[in-house]
């Protein structure tokens, strides 16, 4: 391990030297990496000097042939920007370089690759977040919750809507009109079908567990979600698979044998909190039966208010399963 964390560090700084520390940008004013910190887990934390009000889009090649995008950053007020990018310690070698973006209304976000163009990934808060593919638009369990309604201000309206059960926290009609394009689609299961307006229901494709639709050149699997609270039947998970990539989300879900057996999952938002879903404990154990490539944690924070499941849940995997776990702002 020492070795391979060696060349990975040398690697970053063989960038540096052959740009004299200035990242790939045709921007007015020079990007330049400002710090490369070499974290005890192996992942890199990298900083960056941007203009403030600016976004850029950060990308990352192995050989320097083939770069593929990284995460759309924000500057906002700043003037320095920080990313740790998890998938350092499963890789030989990384190059980075960051480029300023000009067009108007920026997505921002994790990018992942697929065959059939880029998905962006904007964790939004608790069980809400928000895809970018091409020029669709995907909501995952938009909420009513009032001290994060500014997370939706800015977003795009939404082609498509997974809802996964009736619990507040996963499910608002009034949101789910607040963020729809005039002519989406909504996903449920039939719980949240029997909530919905007249007008909401026409527009609605009801999955039962283990159902599955063709939408928008995607498809749609609903897979169970349940635990002691959550009765089977009742809610959905979902696999979207989008240019040959899969993406899982849990709903509220406990450590079961059908999530334990998911197969190819290349990204994976999960649910640890306790008494609703997950202990920490249970959602290691799950992790490693399905082992996703990269994974974030979500719908962590407990009754009590804390939020340290996430922390407590990445330590605990490790990277010996090979999984990518990603933390970010859900809270």
């Amino acid at each position: 391990m020492r070795t391979k964390t060696i060349r990975l560090f040398r690697t970053l700084l063989l960038l540096f030297a052959c740009t004299g520390g200035q990242a790939y940008a045709p921007a007015a004013e020079p990007l330049r990496f400002t710090n490369v910190e070499l974290l005890p887990n192996n992942e890199i934390t990298l900083t960056l000097s941007v203009a403030a009000g600016s976004n850029y889009r950060l990308e990352a090649a192995t050989d320097l042939s083939a770069w593929s995008g990284l995460a759309t950053l924000a500057a906002g007020n700043a003037s320095s920007l920080q990313y740790t990018d998890a998938a350092a310690p499963f890789l030989n070698g990384r190059y980075y370089r960051i480029q300023q973006l000009t067009e108007p209304d920026v997505f921002t976000g994790d990018h992942l690759a697929t065959d059939d163009g880029e998905v962006i990934i904007h964790p939004l808060f608790h069980a809400s977040f928000v895809l970018k593919w091409k020029d669709k638009i995907i909501y995952n369990d938009p909420d009513d919750d009032s001290a994060f309604a500014a997370t939706y201000n800015g977003l795009p309206k939404g082609n498509l809507i997974l809802v996964s059960h009736t619990h507040s926290d996963h499910f608002s009609a009034g949101k789910i009109d607040a963020v729809r394009a005039p002519e989406a689609v909504i996903v449920a299961p039939q719980a949240v079908f029997s909530m919905l307006s007249a007008e909401q229901k026409a527009i609605t494709v009801v999955l039962a567990n283990g159902a599955s639709s063709n939408l928008m050149g995607l498809t749609v699997e609903a897979v169970p979600a349940y635990n002691g609270n959550h009765p089977r039947g009742s809610g959905n998970g979902y696999v979207l698979t989008i240019g040959g990539k899969r993406l899982y989300m849990s709903g509220d879900t406990g450590n079961i044998p059908e999530t334990r057996a998911l197969a190819n999952i290349d990204v994976a938002f999960l649910c640890m909190n306790q008494p609703f879903t997950m202990t920490v404990n249970e959602a290691t154990n799950c992790v490693r039966a399905f082992r996703p490539k990269v994974l974030y944690p979500y719908h962590y924070r407990d009754q009590g208010g804390s939020t340290a499941n996430a922390n407590t849940f990445k330590q605990r995997l490790g990277t010996d399963p090979g999984v990518e776990t990603r933390l970010r702002k859900w809270y």
